[in-house]
């Protein structure tokens, strides 16, 4: 389960900043997840419930998630088209030149904070 290292890394960098700028409140931390990232949003939000608790700042901070559709570029006819529903071959095309162009990351996409 690798969500729970994710949690744990995104908890060091929040209260580093939370320690950085002088904060006392985060509200809710913000992620972006891939669809095709490996990390499954429903253990990130039980993994951050459980690890919240033992945080020096975010006993009580919010974790959302937002996904990131996975979208692929074809090198052949230039254009996009989701990953999910298309996987390698371009379904313009039909050619197997593509690269993921999204959707394989993870993002902290915004802290709210006072």
């Amino acid at each position: 389960m690798h969500e729970l290292g994710t949690v744990f890394y995104v908890i060091k960098e929040v209260e580093n900043l939370v320690e950085e700028h002088h904060l006392s409140v985060v509200a809710s931390v913000t992620l972006e997840i891939g669809e095709v990232s490996g990390i499954i949003p429903e253990y990130i939000v039980d993994c951050w419930n459980w690890a919240r608790k033992e945080t020096k700042y975010l006993k009580d901070t919010e974790i959302k998630v937002e996904k990131l559709e996975a979208v692929t570029y074809c090198e052949d006819c230039g254009k996009t088209y989701s990953t999910v529903k298309y996987a390698k071959i371009c379904p313009y095309c039909k050619s197997e030149h593509t690269y993921l162009l999204t959707g394989n990351e993870y993002n902290i996409k915004e802290i709210e904070a006072m």
